[in-house]
């Protein structure tokens, strides 16, 4: 059973360690999504001072993380959204040793729970193109693409869901 909570300082180590072993299990599946520059340490310090950061835990074991909150980047602002009232997701990953077991799905369907229990009405990200992990996990779960950025790595497909 998978247990949900806001990061603390003392879950950075574990965060750390569990996204430099996501960064290089998508190097090994030629995704060059993730690198020495994003995301850091200094991500995820910032979104625990600003209480946005939160781990998910089989037992004791980090078995996901992730941001959210109303912060975009300026791309977002250029998009057709459909819907009023949203919230971002920022920085998700599965652990390596996590993934293929409906991890992702089940972080999903808890963060939008999350969110519509907080009055939001969408829930947005972005995507890595070049990533058919993550886009076949958002467009199966019912998001759908708005728009693009072109940021630094490639394109970025940016995404939306109607929380209901």
């Amino acid at each position: 059973m998978l247990r949900y909570r806001t990061g603390k300082t003392e879950d950075l180590d574990a965060v750390c360690s569990l996204v430099e072993a996501a960064k290089a299990y998508m190097r090994s599946q030629g995704i060059d999504q993730w690198d020495d520059l994003y995301p850091i340490r200094e991500d995820f310090e910032n979104d625990m001072e600003q209480n946005t950061l939160y781990v998910v835990l089989e037992e004791d074991t980090l078995a996901a993380v992730y941001a959210i909150s109303e912060e975009c980047e300026d791309a977002y602002l250029t998009c057709d959204w459909e819907n009023e009232k949203p919230c971002v997701i920022h920085r998700l990953c599965v652990s390596p040793d996590y993934q293929n077991r409906g991890i992702g799905r089940l972080v999903l369907d808890r963060i939008e729970k999350q969110l519509f229990e907080k009055g939001y009405d969408s829930v947005r990200l972005d995507v890595f193109s070049e990533n058919p992990y993550a886009l076949r996990l958002y467009e199966k779960n019912g998001y759908c693409r708005r728009g693009h950025a072109d940021w630094r790595k490639g394109r970025f497909f940016l995404m939306e869901k109607k929380l209901t």
